[in-house]
């Protein structure tokens, strides 16, 4: 098992979140701290770069949605970019690929949303 690291850096659209590791019981606390000390102002985007993510469990998919809500609630929209295979593959058998936009990686996304 691997840490979760979570590394932020800002886009024109507003701030991504580079996830690398595991997304699990244990580290799912993690993604969502990283919200509180994030300023998303109102319209921004918050991208969650999935790329370097190696596994993810329930918890992590928990986490992805109060993330999504927490975002919500400071008037900002939230995208997915590069979900893993496995990852996707769980979200469209539960239906949460109609629930989170989800871009192929966060270049996509930030100019997707800069239109």
């Amino acid at each position: 098992m691997s840490s979760l690291t979570i590394t932020t850096r800002d886009a024109a659209t507003g701030p991504v979140l580079e996830v690398t590791g595991d997304l699990d019981h244990y580290t799912a606390p993690g993604m969502r701290a990283a919200l509180d000390g994030l300023a998303i102002a109102e319209g921004q985007l918050l991208v969650v770069d999935l790329t370097g993510l190696e596994f993810c469990d329930s918890s992590g998919i928990g986490a992805l949605l109060s993330v999504r809500s927490l975002v919500g609630e400071r008037g900002g929209t939230m995208a997915l970019a590069a979900v893993p295979a496995n990852t996707a593959r769980i979200m469209r058998i539960i239906g949460l690929d109609q629930v989170f936009t989800i871009h192929p990686d966060a270049a996509t996304a930030t100019a997707s949303a800069a239109r």
